[in-house]
Protein backbone atom coordinates (compact mmCIF):
# COMPACT_ATOMS: atom_id res chain seq x y z
CA UNK A 1 0.00 0.00 0.00
CA UNK A 2 1.28 3.15 -1.11
CA UNK A 3 2.26 5.75 1.69
CA UNK A 4 0.86 9.02 2.13
CA UNK A 5 2.56 11.69 1.96
CA UNK A 6 0.87 15.03 2.44
CA UNK A 7 3.42 17.25 1.02
CA UNK A 8 3.17 15.63 -1.94
CA UNK A 9 -0.45 15.53 -2.82
CA UNK A 10 -2.73 17.83 -3.90
CA UNK A 11 -5.45 19.52 -1.50
CA UNK A 12 -8.83 17.85 -2.21
CA UNK A 13 -6.83 14.30 -1.88
CA UNK A 14 -5.65 14.99 1.38
CA UNK A 15 -9.15 16.61 2.50
CA UNK A 16 -10.61 13.03 0.57
CA UNK A 17 -7.43 11.08 2.95
CA UNK A 18 -8.77 12.69 6.49
CA UNK A 19 -12.08 11.81 5.71
CA UNK A 20 -12.98 15.60 5.42
CA UNK A 21 -15.32 15.27 2.34
CA UNK A 22 -15.60 12.28 -0.18
CA UNK A 23 -14.81 11.40 -3.52
CA UNK A 24 -18.17 12.73 -4.79
CA UNK A 25 -17.73 16.11 -3.46
CA UNK A 26 -14.25 16.41 -4.90
CA UNK A 27 -15.41 15.60 -8.33
CA UNK A 28 -18.49 17.94 -8.11
CA UNK A 29 -15.78 20.43 -6.91
CA UNK A 30 -13.54 20.08 -9.51
CA UNK A 31 -16.20 20.06 -12.32
CA UNK A 32 -17.24 23.31 -10.99
CA UNK A 33 -13.52 24.17 -10.99
CA UNK A 34 -13.53 23.79 -14.84
CA UNK A 35 -15.82 26.97 -15.12
CA UNK A 36 -15.09 29.13 -12.13
CA UNK A 37 -11.23 28.84 -12.20
CA UNK A 38 -11.29 29.23 -8.93
CA UNK A 39 -8.82 27.45 -6.80
CA UNK A 40 -10.16 23.85 -5.36
CA UNK A 41 -10.25 24.68 -1.49
CA UNK A 42 -12.70 27.65 -2.53
CA UNK A 43 -15.06 26.16 -4.39
CA UNK A 44 -15.08 23.16 -1.43
CA UNK A 45 -15.88 25.98 1.25
CA UNK A 46 -18.65 27.92 -1.57
CA UNK A 47 -20.42 24.48 -1.62
CA UNK A 48 -20.47 23.88 1.98
CA UNK A 49 -18.57 20.59 1.48
CA UNK A 50 -15.73 21.76 4.44
CA UNK A 51 -15.51 25.03 6.26
CA UNK A 52 -12.16 27.41 6.05
CA UNK A 53 -10.78 26.44 9.08
CA UNK A 54 -10.81 22.55 7.44
CA UNK A 55 -9.30 23.89 4.49
CA UNK A 56 -6.41 25.72 6.31
CA UNK A 57 -5.19 22.69 8.03
CA UNK A 58 -5.19 20.40 5.04
CA UNK A 59 -3.19 23.64 3.24
CA UNK A 60 -0.75 23.49 5.93
CA UNK A 61 0.06 19.64 6.25
CA UNK A 62 0.19 20.17 2.55
CA UNK A 63 2.99 22.85 2.63
CA UNK A 64 4.77 21.59 6.12
CA UNK A 65 3.80 24.90 7.40
CA UNK A 66 2.10 25.17 11.01
CA UNK A 67 -1.47 26.92 10.90
CA UNK A 68 -3.58 29.12 13.29
CA UNK A 69 -7.23 30.04 13.43
CA UNK A 70 -9.39 32.75 13.73
CA UNK A 71 -9.71 33.11 17.41
CA UNK A 72 -5.88 33.31 18.28
CA UNK A 73 -5.10 36.23 15.27
CA UNK A 74 -7.64 38.37 16.94
CA UNK A 75 -4.98 38.28 19.95
CA UNK A 76 -2.17 39.77 18.07
CA UNK A 77 -0.59 42.69 19.80
CA UNK A 78 -1.50 46.16 18.01
CA UNK A 79 2.06 47.59 18.10
CA UNK A 80 3.52 44.56 16.47
CA UNK A 81 0.36 44.33 13.33
CA UNK A 82 1.23 47.99 12.99
CA UNK A 83 4.83 46.91 12.08
CA UNK A 84 3.02 46.22 8.55
CA UNK A 85 1.05 49.14 7.12
CA UNK A 86 -2.88 48.42 6.65
CA UNK A 87 -2.50 49.21 2.89
CA UNK A 88 -0.27 46.75 2.25
CA UNK A 89 -2.12 44.19 4.75
CA UNK A 90 -5.83 43.96 3.09
CA UNK A 91 -3.73 43.42 -0.41
CA UNK A 92 -1.80 41.01 0.30
CA UNK A 93 -3.60 39.13 2.83
CA UNK A 94 -1.00 39.31 5.50
CA UNK A 95 -0.99 40.26 9.53
CA UNK A 96 1.83 40.68 11.63
CA UNK A 97 1.63 38.58 15.07
CA UNK A 98 4.98 38.98 16.77
CA UNK A 99 8.75 39.57 16.49
CA UNK A 100 12.26 38.92 17.55
CA UNK A 101 15.58 40.90 17.00
CA UNK A 102 15.66 39.65 13.47
CA UNK A 103 12.68 38.26 12.52
CA UNK A 104 8.72 38.88 12.09
CA UNK A 105 6.55 36.28 12.67
CA UNK A 106 3.19 36.22 10.25
CA UNK A 107 0.14 34.67 9.43
CA UNK A 108 -1.14 34.64 5.48
CA UNK A 109 -2.77 32.48 3.17
CA UNK A 110 -0.35 31.65 0.78
CA UNK A 111 2.86 31.30 2.62
CA UNK A 112 4.84 30.60 -1.17
CA UNK A 113 4.30 33.93 -2.47
CA UNK A 114 7.74 34.95 -2.56
CA UNK A 115 6.91 38.36 -3.79
CA UNK A 116 4.93 39.59 -0.97
CA UNK A 117 7.29 37.80 1.68
CA UNK A 118 10.42 40.04 -0.05
CA UNK A 119 7.93 43.25 0.49
CA UNK A 120 7.52 42.49 4.09
CA UNK A 121 11.99 41.86 4.41
CA UNK A 122 12.25 45.04 3.09
CA UNK A 123 9.07 47.27 4.62
CA UNK A 124 10.49 46.01 8.13
CA UNK A 125 13.69 45.27 7.84
CA UNK A 126 12.70 41.42 9.37
CA UNK A 127 13.17 38.38 7.99
CA UNK A 128 9.31 36.68 7.77
CA UNK A 129 8.28 33.43 9.44
CA UNK A 130 5.13 32.14 8.05
CA UNK A 131 1.70 30.85 9.39
CA UNK A 132 -1.04 29.72 7.28
CA UNK A 133 -4.19 31.33 7.73
CA UNK A 134 -7.85 31.66 6.28
CA UNK A 135 -8.56 34.52 3.51
CA UNK A 136 -11.65 35.20 5.66
CA UNK A 137 -10.23 35.00 8.59
CA UNK A 138 -7.49 37.07 8.00
CA UNK A 139 -10.29 39.76 6.67
CA UNK A 140 -11.69 39.90 9.41
CA UNK A 141 -9.20 40.63 12.27
CA UNK A 142 -7.11 43.60 10.16
CA UNK A 143 -10.74 45.07 9.74
CA UNK A 144 -11.22 44.72 13.26
CA UNK A 145 -8.06 45.49 14.55
CA UNK A 146 -6.93 48.41 11.87
CA UNK A 147 -9.77 49.95 12.60
CA UNK A 148 -9.40 49.74 16.44
CA UNK A 149 -5.82 50.95 16.10
CA UNK A 150 -7.43 53.79 14.16
CA UNK A 151 -9.95 54.54 16.48
CA UNK A 152 -7.09 54.89 19.17
CA UNK A 153 -4.94 57.47 16.53
CA UNK A 154 -8.50 59.96 16.36
CA UNK A 155 -8.93 59.86 20.02
CA UNK A 156 -5.61 60.59 20.97
CA UNK A 157 -5.85 63.18 18.22
CA UNK A 158 -8.92 64.58 19.85
CA UNK A 159 -7.67 65.01 23.21
CA UNK A 160 -5.83 68.19 21.97
CA UNK A 161 -8.74 69.85 21.45
CA UNK A 162 -10.52 69.31 24.74
CA UNK A 163 -10.81 70.83 28.27
CA UNK A 164 -12.57 69.87 31.79
CA UNK A 165 -14.06 72.39 34.13
CA UNK A 166 -13.43 71.16 37.58
CA UNK A 167 -16.36 70.89 39.50
CA UNK A 168 -19.81 73.48 39.51
CA UNK A 169 -19.35 75.01 36.86
CA UNK A 170 -19.79 78.21 38.69
CA UNK A 171 -16.78 77.97 40.90
CA UNK A 172 -15.14 75.68 38.53
CA UNK A 173 -11.43 75.94 36.77
CA UNK A 174 -10.71 75.40 33.58
CA UNK A 175 -7.85 72.23 32.74
CA UNK A 176 -6.69 72.07 29.38
CA UNK A 177 -6.43 67.99 29.35
CA UNK A 178 -3.83 68.16 26.36
CA UNK A 179 -1.09 70.96 28.27
CA UNK A 180 -2.18 70.03 31.87
CA UNK A 181 1.23 69.83 33.75
CA UNK A 182 0.96 66.61 36.24
CA UNK A 183 3.58 64.67 37.68
CA UNK A 184 5.26 61.99 36.02
CA UNK A 185 3.97 59.15 38.45
CA UNK A 186 0.24 60.46 37.73
CA UNK A 187 0.64 61.10 34.04
CA UNK A 188 -0.28 57.69 32.59
CA UNK A 189 -3.73 57.52 34.91
CA UNK A 190 -4.45 61.22 33.38
CA UNK A 191 -3.83 59.68 29.52
CA UNK A 192 -5.61 56.47 30.37
CA UNK A 193 -8.85 58.67 31.84
CA UNK A 194 -8.54 61.28 29.17
CA UNK A 195 -8.39 58.09 26.66
CA UNK A 196 -11.90 56.73 27.29
CA UNK A 197 -13.43 60.09 27.80
CA UNK A 198 -12.88 61.25 24.41
CA UNK A 199 -13.33 57.50 22.89
CA UNK A 200 -17.24 57.40 24.63
CA UNK A 201 -17.70 61.20 23.30
CA UNK A 202 -16.86 59.93 19.85
CA UNK A 203 -19.28 57.17 20.39
CA UNK A 204 -21.94 59.18 21.40
CA UNK A 205 -21.82 57.22 24.41
CA UNK A 206 -24.04 58.12 27.13
CA UNK A 207 -21.81 56.26 30.36
CA UNK A 208 -18.77 55.14 31.51
CA UNK A 209 -18.80 52.34 33.66
CA UNK A 210 -15.37 52.01 35.55
CA UNK A 211 -15.98 48.74 37.30
CA UNK A 212 -13.23 47.03 39.74
CA UNK A 213 -12.26 42.81 39.30
CA UNK A 214 -10.03 40.68 41.43
CA UNK A 215 -7.78 40.98 38.76
CA UNK A 216 -8.39 43.66 36.05
CA UNK A 217 -10.24 47.10 36.04
CA UNK A 218 -13.32 46.63 33.36
CA UNK A 219 -14.17 49.98 31.27
CA UNK A 220 -17.04 49.99 29.72
CA UNK A 221 -19.64 52.43 27.53
CA UNK A 222 -22.80 52.32 26.58
CA UNK A 223 -23.71 52.86 23.09
CA UNK A 224 -27.48 52.74 21.66
CA UNK A 225 -28.72 51.41 24.99
CA UNK A 226 -25.91 48.78 25.69
CA UNK A 227 -22.73 48.31 27.20
CA UNK A 228 -19.30 47.97 25.77
CA UNK A 229 -16.16 46.83 26.62
CA UNK A 230 -13.30 49.65 25.44
CA UNK A 231 -10.43 48.65 27.61
CA UNK A 232 -9.41 46.64 30.70
CA UNK A 233 -6.30 47.59 32.52
CA UNK A 234 -4.68 45.92 35.49
CA UNK A 235 -6.25 46.54 38.89
CA UNK A 236 -3.06 48.37 40.12
CA UNK A 237 -4.39 50.88 37.61
CA UNK A 238 -7.32 51.30 39.96
CA UNK A 239 -6.38 53.82 42.27
CA UNK A 240 -4.90 56.38 39.95
CA UNK A 241 -8.53 56.37 37.34
CA UNK A 242 -10.11 57.08 40.67
CA UNK A 243 -7.87 59.40 42.43
CA UNK A 244 -8.07 61.75 38.80
CA UNK A 245 -11.83 61.28 38.23
CA UNK A 246 -12.29 62.44 42.25
CA UNK A 247 -9.79 65.54 41.18
CA UNK A 248 -11.54 66.73 38.20
CA UNK A 249 -14.99 66.14 40.08
CA UNK A 250 -13.72 68.07 42.88
CA UNK A 251 -14.25 64.85 45.23
CA UNK A 252 -13.05 63.60 48.50
CA UNK A 253 -9.79 61.87 47.49
CA UNK A 254 -8.91 60.57 50.81
CA UNK A 255 -12.54 58.85 51.36
CA UNK A 256 -12.98 55.36 50.15
CA UNK A 257 -15.60 53.72 51.85
CA UNK A 258 -18.75 56.11 51.39
CA UNK A 259 -20.57 56.32 48.64
CA UNK A 260 -19.77 59.91 46.58
CA UNK A 261 -21.67 62.15 43.88
CA UNK A 262 -19.82 65.09 41.78
CA UNK A 263 -19.55 66.88 38.42
CA UNK A 264 -17.57 68.54 35.72
CA UNK A 265 -18.35 69.83 32.61
CA UNK A 266 -16.31 68.79 29.23
CA UNK A 267 -15.61 71.59 26.72
CA UNK A 268 -14.96 69.99 23.36
CA UNK A 269 -15.07 72.23 20.10
CA UNK A 270 -18.32 72.17 19.09
CA UNK A 271 -20.69 71.39 22.08
CA UNK A 272 -20.48 71.11 25.92
CA UNK A 273 -21.02 67.88 28.19
CA UNK A 274 -22.38 68.03 31.56
CA UNK A 275 -21.17 64.79 33.51
CA UNK A 276 -22.49 63.25 36.48
CA UNK A 277 -19.97 61.42 38.39
CA UNK A 278 -21.49 58.71 41.07
CA UNK A 279 -18.90 56.33 42.73
CA UNK A 280 -19.90 53.28 44.94
CA UNK A 281 -17.18 51.27 47.16
CA UNK A 282 -17.58 47.49 46.13
CA UNK A 283 -15.79 44.48 47.47
CA UNK A 284 -13.04 44.97 44.72
CA UNK A 285 -12.73 48.71 45.53
CA UNK A 286 -14.60 52.01 44.11
CA UNK A 287 -16.83 51.56 40.88
CA UNK A 288 -17.48 54.83 39.15
CA UNK A 289 -20.12 56.02 36.59
CA UNK A 290 -20.03 59.20 34.51
CA UNK A 291 -23.06 60.09 33.10
CA UNK A 292 -22.73 62.07 30.14
CA UNK A 293 -25.59 64.60 29.35
CA UNK A 294 -24.95 66.27 25.81
CA UNK A 295 -25.93 69.90 25.12
CA UNK A 296 -25.73 72.76 23.20
CA UNK A 297 -25.27 71.97 19.46
CA UNK A 298 -28.24 69.09 19.46
CA UNK A 299 -30.86 69.40 16.71
CA UNK A 300 -34.50 68.31 18.18
CA UNK A 301 -37.15 67.66 15.52
CA UNK A 302 -40.05 65.74 16.07
CA UNK A 303 -39.80 64.01 12.74
CA UNK A 304 -36.70 62.53 13.48
CA UNK A 305 -37.99 60.91 16.82
CA UNK A 306 -39.31 57.50 14.79
CA UNK A 307 -42.85 57.84 14.48
CA UNK A 308 -45.16 56.54 12.10
CA UNK A 309 -46.84 59.32 10.01
CA UNK A 310 -50.71 59.00 11.97
CA UNK A 311 -49.37 58.55 15.22
CA UNK A 312 -47.04 61.98 15.12
CA UNK A 313 -50.23 63.66 13.49
CA UNK A 314 -52.18 62.24 17.06
CA UNK A 315 -49.13 63.13 19.24
CA UNK A 316 -48.86 67.14 17.58
CA UNK A 317 -52.80 67.47 17.85
CA UNK A 318 -52.28 66.93 21.66
CA UNK A 319 -49.51 68.84 22.38
CA UNK A 320 -51.07 71.72 20.90
CA UNK A 321 -53.76 71.65 23.12
CA UNK A 322 -53.99 75.18 25.31
CA UNK A 323 -54.53 73.34 28.54
CA UNK A 324 -54.08 69.37 30.10
CA UNK A 325 -51.07 66.88 30.49
CA UNK A 326 -49.22 64.68 28.36
CA UNK A 327 -47.15 62.23 30.11
CA UNK A 328 -44.65 60.31 28.64
CA UNK A 329 -43.46 56.99 30.74
CA UNK A 330 -40.83 54.48 30.28
CA UNK A 331 -37.41 53.48 31.98
CA UNK A 332 -33.89 55.64 32.98
CA UNK A 333 -32.46 56.06 29.03
CA UNK A 334 -35.86 55.40 26.83
CA UNK A 335 -35.54 58.64 25.50
CA UNK A 336 -38.46 60.39 27.13
CA UNK A 337 -36.44 64.08 27.50
CA UNK A 338 -35.51 64.15 24.28
CA UNK A 339 -39.08 63.40 23.13
CA UNK A 340 -40.13 66.40 25.65
CA UNK A 341 -37.42 68.75 24.37
CA UNK A 342 -38.47 68.02 20.89
CA UNK A 343 -42.05 69.06 21.34
CA UNK A 344 -41.23 72.40 23.30
CA UNK A 345 -39.21 73.02 20.03
CA UNK A 346 -42.48 71.91 18.33
CA UNK A 347 -44.85 74.23 19.45
CA UNK A 348 -42.72 77.18 20.80
CA UNK A 349 -43.45 80.70 19.39
CA UNK A 350 -42.89 84.00 20.68
CA UNK A 351 -46.61 84.39 22.34
CA UNK A 352 -45.86 82.14 24.62
CA UNK A 353 -43.64 81.59 28.21
CA UNK A 354 -42.37 78.33 28.46
CA UNK A 355 -40.53 77.24 31.64
CA UNK A 356 -38.80 73.71 32.77
CA UNK A 357 -38.10 72.47 36.33
CA UNK A 358 -35.31 69.52 35.68
CA UNK A 359 -32.98 67.33 37.59
CA UNK A 360 -30.46 67.49 35.58
CA UNK A 361 -30.95 70.34 32.74
CA UNK A 362 -29.87 67.73 29.98
CA UNK A 363 -30.16 70.05 27.03
CA UNK A 364 -30.15 74.02 26.67
CA UNK A 365 -32.72 75.21 24.63
CA UNK A 366 -32.28 78.70 23.87
CA UNK A 367 -35.67 80.62 24.16
CA UNK A 368 -36.96 78.69 27.32
CA UNK A 369 -36.34 79.58 30.87
CA UNK A 370 -34.75 75.96 32.49
CA UNK A 371 -34.31 75.59 36.64
CA UNK A 372 -31.88 73.38 37.69
CA UNK A 373 -33.47 71.97 40.87
CA UNK A 374 -30.54 71.47 43.35
CA UNK A 375 -31.75 69.40 46.52
CA UNK A 376 -29.16 70.37 49.08
CA UNK A 377 -30.38 73.97 49.39
CA UNK A 378 -34.10 73.17 49.62
CA UNK A 379 -34.89 73.86 45.85
CA UNK A 380 -36.77 70.79 45.02
CA UNK A 381 -39.15 69.96 42.38
CA UNK A 382 -42.20 71.08 44.64
CA UNK A 383 -40.61 74.68 45.88
CA UNK A 384 -39.33 75.52 42.52
CA UNK A 385 -43.58 74.85 41.17
CA UNK A 386 -44.82 77.28 43.53
CA UNK A 387 -42.53 80.00 42.41
CA UNK A 388 -42.99 79.60 38.76
CA UNK A 389 -46.93 79.64 38.81
CA UNK A 390 -45.94 83.43 40.15
CA UNK A 391 -44.02 83.84 36.92
CA UNK A 392 -46.90 83.41 34.80
CA UNK A 393 -46.39 80.42 32.40
CA UNK A 394 -48.11 79.20 29.66
CA UNK A 395 -46.07 75.92 29.22
CA UNK A 396 -44.51 74.04 32.11
CA UNK A 397 -42.25 70.89 32.06
CA UNK A 398 -41.83 69.23 35.04
CA UNK A 399 -38.90 67.07 34.90
CA UNK A 400 -40.39 63.75 36.57
CA UNK A 401 -43.42 63.16 38.74
CA UNK A 402 -41.96 60.98 41.60
CA UNK A 403 -43.99 62.16 44.31
CA UNK A 404 -47.36 63.54 45.51
CA UNK A 405 -47.09 67.08 46.01
CA UNK A 406 -45.09 67.63 42.70
CA UNK A 407 -48.59 65.03 41.08
CA UNK A 408 -50.91 67.71 42.90
CA UNK A 409 -49.29 70.55 41.72
CA UNK A 410 -48.99 69.40 38.04
CA UNK A 411 -52.64 68.54 38.07
CA UNK A 412 -53.72 71.93 39.16
CA UNK A 413 -51.54 74.05 37.16
CA UNK A 414 -53.20 72.08 34.33
CA UNK A 415 -57.06 72.27 35.47
CA UNK A 416 -56.12 76.13 35.22
CA UNK A 417 -55.60 76.56 31.81
CA UNK A 418 -51.87 75.82 31.50
CA UNK A 419 -50.08 73.22 29.26
CA UNK A 420 -48.26 70.61 31.40
CA UNK A 421 -45.73 68.31 30.14
CA UNK A 422 -43.80 65.63 31.76
CA UNK A 423 -42.24 61.73 32.35
CA UNK A 424 -43.16 58.88 35.33
CA UNK A 425 -41.41 55.81 35.40
CA UNK A 426 -43.92 53.08 34.83
CA UNK A 427 -44.11 50.07 31.97
CA UNK A 428 -46.65 51.05 29.52
CA UNK A 429 -49.21 53.45 29.23
CA UNK A 430 -52.28 51.55 30.75
CA UNK A 431 -50.05 51.40 34.20
CA UNK A 432 -48.53 55.13 34.18
CA UNK A 433 -52.63 55.85 34.75
CA UNK A 434 -52.64 53.60 37.56
CA UNK A 435 -49.14 54.70 39.00
CA UNK A 436 -50.50 58.07 39.73
CA UNK A 437 -53.51 56.77 41.67
CA UNK A 438 -51.19 54.76 43.28
CA UNK A 439 -48.92 58.42 44.10
CA UNK A 440 -52.93 60.09 45.35
CA UNK A 441 -54.07 61.92 42.17
CA UNK A 442 -57.52 61.66 43.05
CA UNK A 443 -59.16 59.52 39.90
CA UNK A 444 -61.45 62.64 39.19
CA UNK A 445 -58.86 65.51 39.03
CA UNK A 446 -56.80 62.69 36.96
CA UNK A 447 -59.59 61.85 34.72
CA UNK A 448 -59.98 65.68 33.62
CA UNK A 449 -56.81 66.91 33.63
CA UNK A 450 -54.56 64.15 31.26
CA UNK A 451 -55.28 64.36 27.85
CA UNK A 452 -52.86 61.97 26.56
CA UNK A 453 -50.11 59.48 27.88
CA UNK A 454 -47.07 57.71 25.83
CA UNK A 455 -45.23 54.86 26.65
CA UNK A 456 -41.88 55.05 24.93
CA UNK A 457 -38.53 52.56 24.43
CA UNK A 458 -35.33 52.84 22.21
CA UNK A 459 -34.48 50.04 20.16
CA UNK A 460 -31.30 49.90 18.21
CA UNK A 461 -31.00 50.17 14.31
CA UNK A 462 -28.97 47.79 11.91
CA UNK A 463 -26.35 48.86 11.02
CA UNK A 464 -26.64 50.69 7.26
CA UNK A 465 -22.79 49.37 5.87
CA UNK A 466 -23.07 45.63 7.09
CA UNK A 467 -27.01 44.96 6.69
CA UNK A 468 -28.19 41.99 4.81
CA UNK A 469 -30.89 39.50 4.79
CA UNK A 470 -31.13 36.66 6.95
CA UNK A 471 -33.89 33.94 8.09
CA UNK A 472 -34.64 33.73 11.39
CA UNK A 473 -35.06 30.71 13.42
CA UNK A 474 -38.53 29.37 14.33
CA UNK A 475 -37.69 29.66 17.64
CA UNK A 476 -37.55 33.50 17.46
CA UNK A 477 -40.62 33.80 14.90
CA UNK A 478 -42.39 31.85 17.66
CA UNK A 479 -41.93 34.47 20.11
CA UNK A 480 -42.29 37.05 18.16
CA UNK A 481 -45.28 36.26 16.83
CA UNK A 482 -45.41 37.90 13.51
CA UNK A 483 -49.52 37.62 11.86
CA UNK A 484 -49.00 34.83 8.96
CA UNK A 485 -50.24 37.17 6.36
CA UNK A 486 -48.10 39.33 7.19
CA UNK A 487 -44.83 36.47 7.61
CA UNK A 488 -44.79 35.85 4.18
CA UNK A 489 -44.17 39.28 2.47
CA UNK A 490 -41.74 40.05 5.11
CA UNK A 491 -38.11 40.24 4.23
CA UNK A 492 -35.66 39.97 7.47
CA UNK A 493 -33.06 41.62 8.14
CA UNK A 494 -29.84 42.02 10.55
CA UNK A 495 -26.31 43.06 10.77
CA UNK A 496 -23.42 40.95 10.16
CA UNK A 497 -21.26 43.21 12.20
CA UNK A 498 -18.67 45.45 11.10
CA UNK A 499 -15.92 47.86 12.56
CA UNK A 500 -18.45 51.17 11.69
CA UNK A 501 -20.50 49.66 14.31
CA UNK A 502 -17.83 47.28 16.62
CA UNK A 503 -19.41 43.88 15.04
CA UNK A 504 -22.56 44.78 16.94
CA UNK A 505 -24.55 45.02 13.95
CA UNK A 506 -26.58 47.73 15.24
CA UNK A 507 -25.71 51.74 14.50
CA UNK A 508 -28.37 54.68 16.22
CA UNK A 509 -31.63 53.82 17.44
CA UNK A 510 -35.32 54.77 16.88
CA UNK A 511 -38.28 54.68 19.31
CA UNK A 512 -41.55 52.57 19.46
CA UNK A 513 -44.51 54.61 20.99
CA UNK A 514 -47.58 53.36 22.84
CA UNK A 515 -50.18 56.80 22.46
CA UNK A 516 -53.06 56.28 24.96
CA UNK A 517 -55.68 58.73 23.76
CA UNK A 518 -57.72 59.96 26.68
CA UNK A 519 -61.07 59.90 24.82
CA UNK A 520 -64.31 59.81 26.69
CA UNK A 521 -64.61 55.96 26.92
CA UNK A 522 -61.08 55.99 28.82
CA UNK A 523 -61.63 58.96 30.96
CA UNK A 524 -65.02 57.35 32.26
CA UNK A 525 -62.91 54.13 32.99
CA UNK A 526 -60.52 56.43 35.13
CA UNK A 527 -63.48 58.55 36.91
CA UNK A 528 -64.31 54.67 38.05
CA UNK A 529 -61.10 53.50 39.15
CA UNK A 530 -60.90 51.03 36.61
CA UNK A 531 -57.64 48.43 36.92
CA UNK A 532 -55.19 48.79 35.24
CA UNK A 533 -56.32 45.78 32.26
CA UNK A 534 -60.12 47.30 32.12
CA UNK A 535 -57.93 50.37 31.00
CA UNK A 536 -55.83 49.20 28.37
CA UNK A 537 -58.03 46.93 26.64
CA UNK A 538 -60.65 49.83 26.05
CA UNK A 539 -57.33 51.57 25.21
CA UNK A 540 -56.44 48.82 22.28
CA UNK A 541 -60.21 48.66 21.22
CA UNK A 542 -60.17 52.69 20.34
CA UNK A 543 -56.60 51.87 18.38
CA UNK A 544 -54.07 52.35 20.66
CA UNK A 545 -50.87 50.01 19.07
CA UNK A 546 -48.73 48.08 22.53
CA UNK A 547 -45.07 48.58 22.27
CA UNK A 548 -44.61 44.73 20.85
CA UNK A 549 -46.83 45.23 18.10
CA UNK A 550 -44.96 48.91 17.30
CA UNK A 551 -41.55 46.96 17.33
CA UNK A 552 -43.11 44.29 14.92
CA UNK A 553 -43.92 47.40 12.46
CA UNK A 554 -40.02 48.26 12.93
CA UNK A 555 -39.07 44.52 11.92
CA UNK A 556 -41.64 45.07 9.22
CA UNK A 557 -40.05 48.29 7.48
CA UNK A 558 -36.62 46.27 8.13
CA UNK A 559 -35.17 49.00 10.57
CA UNK A 560 -34.41 46.68 13.30
CA UNK A 561 -34.10 43.10 14.11
CA UNK A 562 -36.28 40.43 15.42
CA UNK A 563 -33.56 39.91 18.67
CA UNK A 564 -34.12 43.36 19.52
CA UNK A 565 -37.89 43.56 19.62
CA UNK A 566 -37.55 41.00 22.13
CA UNK A 567 -34.86 42.63 24.26
CA UNK A 568 -36.61 45.95 24.96
CA UNK A 569 -40.30 44.87 24.97
CA UNK A 570 -42.37 42.38 26.51
CA UNK A 571 -45.28 39.88 24.82
CA UNK A 572 -48.83 41.10 25.70
CA UNK A 573 -50.68 38.70 26.90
Amino acid sequence: MKHFNPQFEKIGDILVYESIIDEGQLNEALNEQKTTKEKIGHTLIKQGAITEDELVKAYSMQLGYKHILEEELTQAPEEIVILIPEDFAVENKVIALNKTSDTLLVAMEDPEDLVVLDAIRKLTKLTPEVLVAGRTAIDHVIEKIYGKIKQIGEVESAISNISIVRGDEEDGDELDLATEKVSAEDAPFVKLVNLFIMEAIQEDSTDIHIEPGKKEVVVRIRIDGVLTQIMSPPITSLNGIVTRIKILSKLNIAEHRLPQDGRMKIKTEDREIDVRVSILPTIHGEKVVLRLLGSGEKTLTLTTLGFPEYKLKVFKKWINQPYGMVLISGPTGSGKSTTLYASLQEIQTEGINITTVEDPVEYQIPGINQVQMHEEIGLTFAQSLRSILRQDPDVLLIGEIRDSETADIAVKFSLTGHLVFSTVHANDAPSTITRLLDIGIPPFLLGSSLNLVMAQRLIRTICPVCREEYTPTDHELGRIRIPQDKLDTITFYHGKGCSKCRYTGYKGRTAIHEILEMKKPIRNLVFENANEDTIRNMAMELGMTPLREAGINKIISGETTVYEVLRSTVEEF
